[in-house]
């Protein structure tokens, strides 16, 4: 019986005498409603887990499961929560009528009722609920278009970000007479030791891309005069560039972004060393977090196969035979053993 077109409102009759069902459907029936009946409790329940009405018409007095149990029921279907329940009854003392309304009742006529009555009281509730099923998809909707807004507002930020990361970080190269390109290997060496790595993932390898960018950042503070010398560093600058890391650890640390916090951890470890010698904390094994350990690496590797205003590049073979003499003592024996398994990758990358 329950046949419901799109413009008509779908009610649910429940009473266990068919006449006074009878009477309720010829009082209904000449408005475009969609009317259900059933003769008790239980299959009025059955019919609500089933379909989905706009209104119940609810007898109270019913053998086996009264109206009110009936209404609990209902209730408790996750479809049927806000569905106006109307209780149709000969019951007119006060504790009927305020258990009513207990159960999730929404209005409460007495029998015999009068059908203009009826009809008002139906009209009135399903307005109501259908006022606030469109306020609730409007909210939805509005939800919806704020969360996809929000989203791409954060994405443009991001993206705005990692542009910025790249621009201050080839600054930087600029600055010291070293090639952009530096910056971009690094970056790619540092990502795809992250895609083998076992406890990273392809978030953190994405991280590590952007993130490793940043790991020179405090050269800023570094007199150029001495990032240029093309000679060997005296011990007074040498103390004077290994400040750096702390220098670009200060100025990223503070940012509330991921992207940048795990830059500044970079900027601060990539220095360190995996037998504890490095600079500026003396951190060892895995007290140096792994994006430092991993950028340790990628810096020592293309800066050794590059040429530096202080040296010549190193072929190839030479380079690679540093990286595994320095397994456990500079580097993490893990990264190098991921960077040998895949040196090929990281012979091209180092070409580019």
């Amino acid at each position: 019986m329950d046949n419901k077109t799109k413009d008509q409102y779908s009610i649910l009759i429940v009473d266990d005498i068919a006449e006074n069902i009878q009477i309720v459907l010829n009082i209904l029936q000449d408005v475009m409603y969609n009317l259900s009946y059933s003769l008790s409790g239980e299959e009025a329940i059955a019919l609500c887990e089933k379909n989905h009405y706009d209104m119940i018409l609810l007898d109270i007095m019913m053998p086996h499961m009264d109206g009110y149990e009936v209404c609990k029921h209902i209730k408790n279907i996750s479809h049927c929560q806000d569905v106006p329940i109307i209780f149709l009854t000969a019951k007119n003392d006060m504790d009927s009528i305020s258990k009513a309304f207990e159960e999730g009742g929404v209005d409460y006529i007495i029998k015999p009722f009068d059908a203009r009555e009826l009809l008002a009281r139906v009209s009135t509730h399903l307005q109501l609920y259908r006022s606030k099923q469109i306020l609730q998809e409007n909210n939805l909707t509005l939800t919806r278009e704020i969360n996809i807004q929000r989203q791409q507002f954060l994405a443009d930020i991001e993206e705005g970000q990692r542009e910025i990361i790249f621009i201050l970080a080839e600054l930087i190269e600029t600055y010291s007479l070293e090639t952009g390109f530096h910056i971009k290997r690094v970056a790619e060496i540092s990502r795809t030791l992250a895609y083998y790595h076992p406890s990273l993932d392809t978030k953190d390898e994405e991280v590590m891309y952007y993130a490793s960018a940043m790991h020179d950042i405090g050269k800023v503070a570094v007199p150029q005069h001495i990032l240029t010398k093309p000679g060997a560093l005296d011990e007074e600058e040498f103390d004077i560039v290994k400040r750096h890391p702390i220098v670009g650890y200060e100025i990223l640390r503070k940012s509330s972004s991921k992207l940048l916090k795990k830059a500044s951890i970079v900027a601060y470890e990539h220095h360190e060393r995996w037998d504890g010698s490095g600079y500026p904390r003396g951190l060892k094994g895995k007290e140096i977090d792994i994006s430092g350990r991993i950028v340790a690496l990628a810096d020592v590797f293309d800066a050794i196969t590059h040429k530096r205003c202080y040296k010549e590049a190193w072929d190839i073979a030479k380079a690679v035979d540093y990286i595994i003499e320095q397994r456990g003592k500079h580097f993490d024996p893990e990264v190098v053993d991921i960077f040998l398994d895949n040196i090929d990758e990281f012979i091209e990358i180092s070409k580019k």
